[in-house]
């Protein structure tokens, strides 16, 4: 499905052209999540060819977070989540290979809690760049509050 509003692709284009590798992980896991739901509620409706091309999207997501994977930076958590990635595709092509509801739900689950879990590393990050928070003698690092950067 295109989107023909061209102000809305140029919008896309330069969100991911300024994007940090974290936020473009985010937004992987936020296309995953879209595609994967599309395809839920297409199953639902039988509508075989939409469900087909909201999984297909899906799976090409999960192959791209696979492929982003940096075996280097940590082996045993590399090989951890690569597993997990490789155990979500072949749930999401069961689902789209046999209309397997079940199979889809257990995959979209599995994204979402990547996704949630991922948001938590990034707030996390983002406190620990701000340093600790002095607003009195109790406040430490680990009591200051969350605080969006403007």
């Amino acid at each position: 499905m295109s989107n023909p509003n061209p102000a809305s692709h140029e919008y896309l284009r330069s969100a991911v052209l300024t994007a940090t590798p974290e936020q473009l992980q985010l937004m992987l896991y936020d296309g995953a999540v879209r595609f994967a739901t599309r395809g839920l509620e297409a199953l639902r409706a039988r509508d075989r060819e939409a469900a087909f091309n909201a999984l297909d999207r899906a799976q090409q997501i999960v192959l791209e977070l696979d492929n982003g994977i940096r075996r280097e930076v940590n082996p045993t958590v590399a090989d951890q989540m690569r597993a997990l990635y490789h155990f979500v595709y072949r749930r999401l092509i069961d689902a789209n290979i046999h209309q397997d509801v079940v199979a889809l739900e257990e995959a979209l689950r599995i994204l979402r809690h990547m996704r949630e879990t991922w948001i938590l590393l990034l707030e996390k990050l983002q406190q620990e760049r701000r340093g600790p928070v002095s607003a009195g003698p109790e406040t430490s690092a680990a009591s200051a509050p969350f605080v969006a950067e403007a």
